[in-house]
């Protein structure tokens, strides 16, 4: 381990072999090819961020989808595929393909659950 002192804040070197043995759970997880996030920009303001991120929303209408990650249950998903389809929002071929799909793997194959304030935790609305 190297330290270099640099004013009011210092760094910190450390070789691979130490940093498995200090921390090997991190170790892993960076080393790790899955369950990684692609950072594609930073922000310094945090005004400017928000604005971006809330742009990915503008004009977004909910699928069914959407409609079903936020059900407690699968009766509650069939009434929402079944409204969908009445209304013609939805095909009753796609309706059947998600009927079966609630039938035989449930409600949360969809995805988890979307609590209400789903949107607004990330800062989107």
């Amino acid at each position: 381990m190297h330290e270099t002192n640099h004013g009011a804040g210092s760094t910190m070197e450390i070789d691979k072999k130490r940093f498995k043995k200090f921390f090997p759970h991190l170790s892993r997880e960076v080393e790790a090819k899955e369950r990684r996030v692609t950072i594609t920009s930073v922000r310094s303001d945090l005004q400017t961020g928000e604005r971006a991120s809330s742009r990915r929303f503008d004009s977004y209408v909910p699928d069914v989808i959407d409609f079903i990650r936020r059900c407690d249950n699968g009766k509650q998903a069939i009434e929402i595929v079944d409204y969908m389809e009445k209304r013609e929002e939805i095909s009753s071929d796609y309706a059947k393909r998600l009927r079966k799909q609630l039938r035989e793997k449930g409600v949360r194959s969809f995805g988890p659950k979307k609590e209400d304030d789903y949107y607004s935790r990330r800062g989107i609305v």
